[in-house]
């Protein structure tokens, strides 16, 4: 029996070559009709017998491309109309956008034979790609996703490329992004006074020998620029560390090929895939004893942070270098990266020496995405290129538009339209004007991509984030939710958890409803919202905000609840009397001196106590450092805590791990077991509530989470006393993840005030 069927499908089925696979699949069944693109996301009609229609809809979902993602696909049986054909028609352009726009994804192996065949038209050339790899998101202006709606509309295809473009058989068959060295961008290398020195593979040929000098080289990558340097060169690292004023904070390193990474690093299975993913991010990998990479690179780190080449001009120069170098974001610190190459002039002449540039515009900046293996599973540190924006799936849709402006660190944007929120690509610190700016661009171009006016939004709890001011000062619609609540629903929500659950967010600092700062906390989730139910013992910060990066000043703080007066006995050798006498004074007259219940400020204070460092170039720099310590080292033991009750509220008593931990430091216990025994305590507390709690699901989130060894030591340990444990995965435990919990909260407790 002949019949006439529709398919929507919806997800990410744009920009993957998902229109010639649905024609070649239908011709090859014998089926009429057409595929076309639309906002929402692919509309297929067929008409067949209805055995082979059945076998049609089904081989869509299961032969799909790799690189699809199929959320929604709905089918509808209509009258027959008798099509003569099967063909590709031109984008529906009616409806609101709701199709998924596909990150950039890194070069595929056919392109990667094509660049190094002498014999193929494309030898060398620096933007080869096809519907498998390419530029996605930082090239695409509006949905539907076709050429003339990205930056390559510039470009018109030449009589070879277009016949690629227009052939079912081809892999480059509907492939937006495709050019060749006839048609398409080209590259070229420029001096600080923009004067051209060579163009095209000559261009590259001699970056290759300037990287081998020792020169710095700002180079226009996907997603914007990268400051590239020999990284076997200390000297040319150092150079780059003091242009950029980077004082110690890690580079990340690009390797030529897999092998080169194992002969530095230790890979796990599970590490190379990640790293030979289509998403190709920054991977922390631990070093090797015998590690060629100087420690200038990563000062005091055992991790490195590496990724492989993900674009064909990658590929190009780090097969001619042969070698690992540096290859840093292309931004003046705490600055967004740069995108264009007139910017980059301005901004990086007095940090790079040379830029290797090219005429393909980019149209929104995308970081390189930093992720690790935690308990075998991959961990997004930095959600960006090769993962945004794709969304994430909540089990809590809103009829509204929503927007959610996250937090003043790391921070990220989403909207959501459904179940569906879209999270932004990694912003960073709104510490300027510059980043201010690149944040509001970033939603501007959100709203316009996605066609979405937000009837609410939702901000941090803290009045005096620009994101919050923002949200304040440009909607009338606004809600707040406090900081640690969002991480918890970060997880919540990532998962599609179900409460009754315990939530722990531990981080650095964040606006209580108290009004102090909070960072060490408990808080039980069921269907009606959230109570706090723990919190670590409160200590006070003098100084304030100036604590964050002058560490010392935590440490008095805690030490002072310690020891009372007494503190000035227990202090680093490297705070003066008269600094100890000031600081004394804040404290007893409450002058700048908030109170916090912070776990990221209670590692500064540790550290310091430990004389690990008195003062930070990054943040959790203390910390990260602190945990290191561990490396090579193991013990069972712990500190001893007490736990106490405040209004219902359990609070953590560290004062005998203080007096313990100084104790042992005295006594020239190794700082390393010192540590150990510091971790091994906090899993404790973690392990100590959740019992006390007594909810089955634990999850886990907030920046200390990003500490491997707490991370992974917590998890086996609620897992051994029957816990089921969840923590961040493909969205950030750090405030890189608040925007996804701002929109959980409204979606989950819109009802509760």
């Amino acid at each position: 029996m002949q019949q006439r069927i529709k398919i929507s499908i919806k997800g990410a089925v744009q920009g993957v070559g998902f229109r010639p696979f649905i024609y070649k699949l239908a011709n090859s069944l014998g089926l009429k009709g057409y595929v076309l693109n639309n906002p929402q996301g692919v509309i297929v009609e067929a008409e067949g017998d209805e055995e082979t229609l059945a076998e049609f809809t089904e081989r869509i979902k299961s032969d799909k491309p790799a690189i699809s993602l199929i959320q929604n696909l709905v089918v509808e049986i209509l009258p027959l109309d008798n099509y003569k054909d099967f063909e590709i028609r031109k984008s529906n352009l009616s409806g609101a956008p709701n199709a998924i726009v596909l990150p950039d994804i890194a070069t595929c192996k056919d392109c990667r034979d094509e660049i190094f065949d002498p014999n193929n038209r494309r030898y060398l050339y620096p933007f080869t790609n096809c519907t498998n790899c390419g530029p996605r998101y930082s090239i695409i202006d509006s949905l539907p996703y076709d050429r003339k709606r990205t930056t390559m509309k510039m470009f018109a295809m030449c009589t070879e490329c277009k016949a690629e473009y227009e052939n079912p058989d081809d892999r480059r068959f509907h492939a937006q992004p495709n050019a060749c060295p006839v048609c398409g961008p080209h590259v070229e290398l420029w001096n600080a006074e923009r004067n051209v020195l060579s163009i095209n593979n000559d261009a590259v040929t001699e970056t290759i020998a300037a990287v081998k000098e020792g020169q710095i080289i700002a180079l226009k990558g996907l997603g914007g620029f990268h400051l590239v340097v020999d990284a076997a060169n200390i000297k040319a690292v150092n150079r780059l560390r003091g242009n950029k004023l980077r004082v110690e904070k890690p580079f990340a390193l690009m390797y030529p090929n897999i092998e080169s990474i194992k002969s530095d690093c230790e890979v796990s299975e599970e590490e190379e895939r990640l790293l030979l993913s289509p998403q190709s991010p920054i991977v922390l990998l631990k070093r090797k004893v015998d590690c060629r990479i100087p420690d200038e690179v990563a000062p005091l780190n055992p991790y490195l942070g590496i990724m492989l080449p993900y674009t064909p001009l990658h590929h190009i120069l780090m097969d001619g270098l042969k070698c690992p170098i540096v290859a840093t974001s292309g931004n003046v610190s705490d600055e967004p990266i740069c995108i264009e190459e007139n910017e980059a002039i301005r901004k990086l002449k007095d940090i790079a020496d040379l830029f290797l540039v090219h005429n393909r515009p980019i149209n929104r900046h995308v970081d390189d995405s930093i992720a690790r293996i935690v308990m075998n599973e991959k961990v997004i540190l930095r959600r960006a290129r090769g993962y945004a924006p794709m969304p994430v799936i909540i089990n809590a849709g809103n009829e509204e538009h929503i927007l959610a402006v996250g937090g003043h660190l790391k921070n990220t944007v989403a909207v959501s339209k459904g179940n569906e929120v879209f999270m932004s690509q990694h912003i960073g610190d709104l510490e300027n004007v510059e980043q201010y700016n690149s944040f509001c661009g970033t939603i501007n171009k959100f709203k316009e991509l996605y066609k979405v006016e937000p009837e609410i939004i939702v901000s941090d709890l803290h009045p005096d984030y620009i994101s919050t001011k923002y949200a304040v000062d440009n909607y009338r619609k606004t809600e707040s939710v406090q900081h640690h609540v969002s991480h918890v629903l970060s997880v919540i929500a990532e998962h599609s958890l179900k409460g009754p659950l315990l939530g722990i967010a531990w981080d650095g600092a964040g606006f209580g409803t108290d009004k102090t700062i909070w960072g060490g906390e408990f808080f039980r989730f069921d269907e009606t919202g959230y109570r706090r139910t723990a919190h670590i013992k409160k200590f006070r910060l003098p100084g304030g905000e100036s604590s964050f990066r002058e560490i010392y000043k935590s440490a008095f703080g805690l030490l002072y609840e310690v020891y009372g007066d007494e503190v000035i006995k227990h202090l680093p050798d490297n705070v003066s009397g008269n600094e100890a006498g000031l600081l004394l004074q804040m404290i007893k007259k409450n002058i700048n001196s908030p109170e916090c219940s912070s776990m990221g400020r209670l590692f500064d204070a540790v550290a310091s106590v430990l004389g690990i460092r008195q003062k930070v170039n990054f943040e959790g720099q203390a910390a990260m450092e602190l945990e290191f310590l561990n490396e090579g080292f193991s013990s069972e033991e712990s500190y001893k805590y007490a736990i106490t009750n405040d209004n219902g509220v359990s609070v953590i008593d560290w004062t005998e791990v203080i007096k313990h931990l100084i104790d042992d430091k005295e006594n020239s216990l190794s700082v390393n077991i010192i540590s150990v025994k510091f971790h091994n305590t906090l899993v404790n507390i973690i392990v100590d509530i959740a019992k006390r709690v007594n909810e089955n699901i634990v999850a886990l989130s907030g920046g200390c989470f990003q500490n491997k060894y707490l991370l992974e030591s917590s998890i086996k340990e609620l897992r051994k006393n029957g816990f089921d444990v969840y923590w961040n995965k493909e969205v950030p435990a750090n405030d890189g993840g608040i925007s996804l919990g701002q929109i959980a909260y409204f979606s989950y407790f819109k009802k509760i005030k």
